[in-house]
């Protein structure tokens, strides 16, 4: 046996030694019992707690439905109505789901009539969504002995849920046990639940509680690389997020091909489902220990989200309760706040996607959210186009001192150009040549040409929050600005197609191959303004990356044009800006720009070198 087999097998053996070290100093958890789907439901007798799936139809025989009926069952079941000063819906009696939930405040589009957005929607609609409670059973009880998706619900108080009027749900299983559920609903977005059960059976009772929200199929998004839209959840210190392709790949926890991943929160935390501008989560009350679980049932496309809530003792003739609560409305910064401090949701603010550098969206978001308002109190029309530059403008004074090291090296350097030219033609294609007659030249001028790059590669982070906070704030959502522009969070719908609205006929549709061909004033004006920014810039010498330098001011110009028109007037705020301040600070340093005049210049080098060739 040579050497390297002798190698192999000894790395083998220790790493096998290894490995049950660790096991027997560190063994794995204990996995959690089985989850139950919904064809499990009926012919399973779970011995602990076991949150059922959700049924996109149910039973006939749970229900009352005749045989071979196909109705959507949240659809012609009785329903409450949902009316507050900002939420419209109702709540379905099967199940006690609330499923029908539209925001008063928003709308589909900047139209005149258009629709409200709706964001919770029943079993039979083009894409159900919605959130229920139940108790799942434990010990003796069976799924019949508690209420659940499918449990026809009585109503004992309230004829309407509002702000001022809570409405009370009864059920009682026959057996001694009976199950109320009281739903309130603040002047916002957020419902309070409380459920609980009275045990007349004589015998000690073992059920746990939990909350449901759950999505047939998966939802439009818009597949955005810097935007999170899936499931967002807090487990204690632990935020996480898992897109829908990602929960698409949890583990299979069970023979009904159902996939999950549980995780125990001991004090503080929320599971649900975000979209760039709108969430419903459950939020288990502060301090209270729950199970937080994501699962996706492959067999029926349902994504869903769990809070499951401890098993509970109830002792004959005992009552026991427990209150809950569940977000859905938008994500406007200032109501989830409130709701953070005032309700004690720890960390709810984070349920607003701050991405990897949220030391600067919070408070870049937090600057424009004031922005805006001081300029609305004012009186200003289009508050929030202003706000943006407002805060590009306070942006870029904060960082001057930065700006001002970069520009400084930057005029060195244009002043250095015209010896630059003359050291390319001396040595021609030397390359080598050239870069030791450059180094030389640099150390003559006492010039660094890195100097100039190193402060910029510190503004990075803060313009890419800076992009991330206008790109995903819903108060960017149909906000108008000037003129044309109704829609900061909209494309310019201005185009070249009809010369920007002078000829009869109408611009391209948005997203079209037209639309990104004939682009509008914004894309066009940010062109500019970066053509304009790059002639204060120091020529490379090579003329590959020279030629790559001079497109890419209209490359953005079409790449850009179909981007929502607040982040194109950052983009332009921040090229003028940065424009202004490296024109003054290249001139306190005795160098003057010649915008237009290097174009002249420049074609006259070259028809010189022409003519000496």
């Amino acid at each position: 046996m040579d050497d390297q087999n002798k190698n192999l097998i000894l790395a083998t053996a220790l790493s096998f030694l290894v490995i049950l070290g660790w096991f027997l100093l560190f063994p794995p958890p204990e996995q959690e019992p089985a989850i139950e789907t919904v064809a499990q439901i009926d012919s399973a007798e779970p011995q602990v707690a076991a949150v059922p799936g959700v049924a996109p139809a149910p039973p006939a025989a749970r229900t009352g439905a005749s045989p071979g009926e196909t109705t959507a069952p949240g659809a012609r079941a009785p329903r409450l109505v949902i009316d507050t000063p900002r939420l419209t819906g109702s709540i379905s009696l099967l199940g006690g789901r609330i499923d029908e939930l539209a925001l008063k405040d928003y709308r589909e589009t900047i139209e005149t009539g258009s629709d409200l957005v709706n964001l919770l929607s029943p079993v039979g609609s083009a894409q159900p969504y919605y959130a229920l409670y139940g108790w799942a059973p434990a010990g003796q009880l069976a799924y019949e002995d508690v209420p659940g998706a499918n449990t026809v619900w009585a109503v004992e108080r309230g004829e309407r849920l509002d702000v001022d009027s809570p409405v009370t749900l009864v059920w009682t299983n026959g057996d001694g046990l009976t199950f109320r559920r009281t739903i309130r609903v603040d002047e916002n977005y957020l419902f309070t639940i409380e459920q609980s059960v009275d045990n007349a059976t004589g015998e000690t009772v073992r059920l746990a509680p939990y909350g449901i929200v759950a999505r047939h199929g998966e939802p439009e998004t818009s597949r955005f690389f810097i935007l999170h839209e899936g499931v967002v959840r807090q487990t204690d210190k632990e935020l996480s997020e898992i897109d829908y392709k990602g929960l698409r790949k949890l583990d299979y926890v069970d023979r009904e091909a159902a996939l999950a991943e549980i995780a125990p929160v001991e004090e503080n935390g929320w599971i649900g489902f975000t979209d760039k501008y709108w969430m419903t989560t459950l939020i288990p009350a502060p301090g209270q220990r729950f199970t937080s679980v994501t699962k996706f049932v492959e067999s029926a496309n349902i994504y869903q989200v769990e809070s499951r809530m401890p098993l509970v003792t109830v002792a004959p003739g005992a009552q026991a309760s427990t209150r809950s609560m569940l977000f859905a409305g938008a994500k406007e910064w200032e109501t989830i706040r409130n709701y953070e401090r005032e309700e004690g949701i720890f960390r709810f603010i984070d349920s607003i996607d701050w991405g990897w550098f949220f030391f600067f969206t919070k408070p870049i978001f937090w600057l424009l959210h004031w922005l805006n308002g001081a300029f609305a109190n004012l009186g200003i029309p289009g508050s929030m186009g202003w706000s943006i530059i407002g805060l590009t403008l306070i942006i870029k004074a904060l960082l001057l001192p930065l700006a001002y090291k970069s520009y400084s090296s930057m005029a060195k350097m244009k002043e250095l150009q015209p010896k630059m030219e003359e050291l390319k033609e001396r040595c021609g294609d030397d390359r080598q040549k050239l870069q030791q007659e450059m180094m030389a030249l640099y150390k003559k001028e006492q010039v660094n040409p890195a100097a100039g790059c190193l402060p910029l590669l510190v503004q990075i982070p803060v313009f890419f929050s800076l992009y991330k906070v206008i790109f995903v704030t819903i108060e960017l959502r149909h906000a108008p600005w000037i003129g044309w522009i109704k829609d900061l969070s909209a494309p310019d719908p201005s185009s070249l197609f009809n010369l920007f609205g002078l000829l009869p006929w109408a611009a391209p549709v948005p997203g079209s191959f037209l639309a990104l061909i004939f682009i509008g004033v914004f894309p066009l004006l940010l062109g500019i303004s970066m053509w304009l920014q790059q002639k204060l810039n120091p020529t490379p010498t090579d003329p590959t990356q020279a030629m790559v330098f001079a497109w890419l001011p209209w490359v953005f110009m079409f790449m850009l044009g179909g981007f929502a028109s607040g982040l194109v007037l950052y983009w332009i705020a921040n090229n003028v800006i940065t424009f202004v301040q490296q024109y003054a600070i290249m001139r306190s340093h005795g160098y003057k720009p010649d915008v237009f005049g290097n174009i002249k210049a420049g074609f006259n080098r070259r028809k010189a070198g022409a003519d000496r060739k």
